[in-house]
């Protein structure tokens, strides 16, 4: 239970663009339950930093939570000593070190290869065509499910997103989900022996060498694919488009006055394809006048601390050129995403460049519809370019 004052949202127009009522909400409440979403809303950029790293007070093992019963308890729903045990164990994988030096060589080698097929044809959409298949098969590889299809590794990805978001409860999302979670399972069981004859680096591999009981290793296998496909994926698609409509910005990168990088960086600060990340109170807490009581449900929104107008010169604007070094697109405390590196190192360092060398006169060929706010990206970019 809290106290916080009540805020209504229309759920739909809310999905279509949540920003003006994050505004507001950061402006007037910015600690308040919203009915519709059944929790309790924190907006403010300095109060999501803050309170993210009080796992004493918002605690991410939320047991009855809809990823843990959809996924199983993976470390992202775990604290403390749990949940940096299992973080260690993974980090063979994800570190900087193992992105340069064995995962880059196979992104570049993914980009090259999909862009050779996809060119001749002169269109595509972006979002559906190209950023959904080199997301896909990035992560295939570094999840070890080598016999997954790049198109099998979306399906269950947007399922399990799905059915964590199912706030409503919609029987027909969960049952989506559980299928998702199914196929994931029998990859793995294909995997198992592979993996346990001929050892790599990707996160099947790395776990079973650090002896994670079985089903931690199937929730965290669930949880990388949960993430680590949607939100690379709708980062290049959705940086493409940004580019594309910011001339401007685009000239600055190709004039060498900006990186590809600070693009990178910019977009997710400006987009934050991870717009909310919950938690449970495991004991009252007081934040602006408002009492958090234990047990209730509570939502930090990371896309609206993102353009919270006391941290950012431009909060509503991409401008690669502003300061966005307080950015909490990859989160602020112990459950930072330990996917980042991997994420900056496919679409900031591979997949941009490529795609604008390979695509000669990129351009889009229609408008993007854009979609989400636990999870943000773009449904479709439709673009051409020279052949």
């Amino acid at each position: 239970m809290t106290h916080a004052p009540v805020y209504t949202i229309d759920p739909q127009a809310f999905w279509h663009d949540p920003y003006p009522d994050l505004a507001v909400l950061r402006r007037d409440a910015p600690v308040a339950y919203v009915p519709q979403l059944g929790a309790t809303l924190i907006t403010r950029r300095t109060d999501i930093f803050e309170v993210e790293k009080k796992i004493a007070y918002f605690s991410s093992e939320q047991p009855d939570g809809l990823m843990t019963r959809l996924m199983g308890q993976n470390m992202m729903r775990k604290d403390g000593a749990a949940h940096l045990a299992e973080r260690r164990a993974i980090f063979p994988t994800v570190s900087p070190r193992t992105v340069r030096d064995t995962w880059r060589a196979q992104f570049q080698t993914i980009t090259d290869r999909a862009l050779a097929e996809i060119k001749p044809r002169g269109h595509a959409d972006m979002a559906q065509d190209i950023a959904k298949r080199l997301s896909g098969e990035a992560l295939v590889a570094m999840t070890g499910l080598r016999d997954m299809t790049w198109q099998e590794m979306d399906r269950v990805s947007q399922g399990m997103i799905d059915g964590c978001a199912n706030y409503a409860g919609d029987a027909e999302i969960e049952a989506r989900c559980h299928d998702c979670t199914a196929s994931i399972d029998r990859h793995i069981d294909v995997m198992l022996p592979v993996l346990r004859a001929d050892p790599d680096a990707s996160l099947l591999s790395v776990q079973l060498a650090a002896g994670l009981p079985m089903d931690q290793i199937r929730a965290n296998v669930k949880l990388a694919i949960s993430g680590g496909q949607n939100e690379p994926r709708d980062v290049i698609a959705g940086l493409v488009w940004a580019l594309l409509t910011h001339p401007d910005q685009y000239a600055l990168v190709q004039s060498g006055h900006a990186s590809w990088m600070q693009a990178f960086e910019e977009y997710t600060r400006w987009m934050s394809p991870i717009g909310m990340s919950p938690r449970e109170m495991a004991q009252p807490y007081t934040l602006h006048g408002i009492t958090l009581e234990a047990g209730a449900r509570v939502f930090l929104m990371f896309g609206a601390g993102n353009r919270d107008e006391t941290v950012f010169a431009r909060p509503d604007v991409f401008d690669i050129t502003q300061d966005g070094s307080a950015s909490i697109a990859f989160g602020a405390g112990p459950h930072f995403c330990a996917g980042a590196w991997a994420a900056r190192c496919l679409i900031g360092e591979v997949v941009m460049p490529t795609l604008f060398a390979t695509l000669p006169n990129l351009r889009l060929a229609g408008a993007a519809r854009f979609g989400g706010w636990a999870f943000r990206g773009p449904l479709s970019v439709p673009v051409v370019w020279n052949t």
